[in-house]
């Protein structure tokens, strides 16, 4: 992943939109997220725009349409295929994540196809589950395009901020040393990410309500 933000923050305009909006794209619509976190493309994306690379508007409309359109591509994905989905490969050593999650999606309704935009795994499963329940498309729409809009605009927002500590370094201290520093940054959210994803692989479902024992004589 670093090496890939290394080579969007020198590739022409057009490229650095479409590898940003490809990568958040397919992260929901064939749960790459659970291997590729795309909240650090939109991250990097942000920071190639306080470079000058590109629009930071552009920037952030392109990456809430991707998130929106590839929540409703993993919906679709869930409606057509339901349980047989389920049983993919890539998620067959990820059932404790599948669990979790259509725990939330039980117990909050719609509102969790919004506040799993946050979670890289609820972000890549949460669509296609919601599909699969028979959600009405039209209120998964809405919750759907709420939290891409926040989260998109926000992953932006964020690098685009960090970006403007890095123009601020590399006029200091020089362009290489600003390229390391923002390399490092970029690791140092994967570094999270990951250790993050790792937590919740460990983590099992809520369980159900008590079974009643015995009445008492």
């Amino acid at each position: 992943m670093s090496d890939l933000a290394e080579r969007l923050l020198t590739e022409a305009p057009i490229w650095v939109y479409l590898a940003i909006a490809l990568i958040v794209l397919v992260e929901d619509a064939m749960f790459v997220g659970f291997v590729v976190p795309g909240e650090t493309a939109a991250v990097v994306g942000g920071v190639a725009a306080s470079l000058g690379r590109v629009d930071v508007y552009l920037m952030a409309a392109v990456t809430v349409a991707a998130a929106i359109a590839g929540d409703s591509i993993g919906y679709e994905i869930g409606r057509r295929y339901g349980t047989r989905m389920l049983q993919a490969k890539v998620l067959a050593k990820r059932q404790a994540q599948v669990q979790s999650a259509q725990h939330l999606l039980a117990t909050r309704g719609a509102i969790a196809v919004c506040v799993g935009r946050f979670v890289a795994y609820l972000r890549a499963i949460i669509p296609a589950l919601a599909g699969t329940a028979g959600m009405p498309y039209r209120q998964f729409l809405l919750w759907n395009a709420v939290g891409g809009l926040v989260w998109g605009v926000s992953c932006v927002a964020l690098g685009y901020l960090a970006g403007a500590s890095y123009q601020q370094l590399a006029s200091e201290a020089g362009r290489d040393i600003a390229v390391a520093v923002g390399l490092v940054a970029v690791v140092a959210v994967l570094v999270w990410r990951v250790c993050k994803h790792r937590r919740h692989n460990g983590v099992t479902p809520p369980a159900g309500p008590a079974q009643p024992g015995p009445a008492g004589g």
